[in-house]
């Protein structure tokens, strides 16, 4: 059985809250006395789990990050996601939301973009196995609970995961920047999926060239482009405002 470690106050917490019974151990920074750590001790004890103190520097080598806040557990790794489950929760979908990001690589910006997935009600977030990082401590100490609530799925060929999409009736936009019309010319309304490149190269080629449409977010600034967790953020909460309009 594969172990996974998860660490951060936000994280821990929504483990504790949506599957407790996935948590072997828990480990909480000696000496720090607070409500914030307090209240995670007291959830745990509720499912029978019982934390035990550390040093800061036991929490460090155990979480393998100093980043940490106090609390690192030591859980059941939950199995990933790939196309058979992705397939299963589109069957449940009458109008799909969802986000995939071609190609990111930093833990951070992946936890970041969970984090406004959740947010603005995606369904479903769709990475490539490849060439793009998946679940870790640190995306999930980033996302603050959201990687708990929005499933990612890892797909072993991006492109054809794509076309299986628009077969299944989803309108796939494609962040581009070389683009002619606007995020905000889109319409992001109906089942859609919305397709993010990786971090300083965009969409890859085969990737842009399944869109149904490509879209750019205006920039009227100095800078030519954005943070991908960003850009992210301004496109998902766009098709927000169209969705509830």
């Amino acid at each position: 059985m594969k172990h996974e470690m998860v660490f951060g106050l936000h994280a821990v917490e929504a483990l504790l809250n949506r599957a407790p019974e996935r948590i072997k151990e828990l480990w909480l920074l000696k000496g720090r006395e607070d409500e914030r750590l307090q209240g995670v001790a007291d959830l745990a004890a509720g499912f029978g789990v019982r934390p035990q103190l550390c040093a800061r520097k036991v929490l460090d080598e155990k979480a393998g990050s100093s980043q940490h806040q106090g609390v690192v557990v030591r859980c059941v790794a939950e199995p990933t996601k790939g196309e058979h489950e992705l397939d299963a929760l589109l069957d449940g979908l009458e109008t799909p939301f969802l986000l995939v990001l071609d190609g990111v690589t930093d833990p951070h910006n992946l936890g970041a973009c969970l984090r406004s997935a959740d947010a603005a009600g995606v369904h479903g977030v769709i990475v490539p196995k490849d060439r793009s990082v998946g679940m870790t401590g640190v995306v999930r100490k980033v996302a603050v609970g959201a990687a708990e609530s929005v499933p990612l799925f890892q797909v072993t060929n991006l492109a054809r995961t794509l076309r299986h999409l628009q077969e299944r009736g989803v309108w796939l936009v494609g962040a581009a920047g070389e683009a002619t019309h606007t995020l905000y010319d889109s319409k992001l309304v109906g089942p859609v999926a919305i397709t993010m490149g990786a971090e300083g190269k965009g969409l890859r080629r085969l990737t842009r060239e399944v869109c149904d449409e490509l879209i750019a977010i205006p920039m009227a600034g100095a800078v030519s482009s954005l943070n991908v967790s960003v850009a992210t953020g301004i496109c998902l909460f766009e098709a927000v405002r169209q969705r509830r309009g």
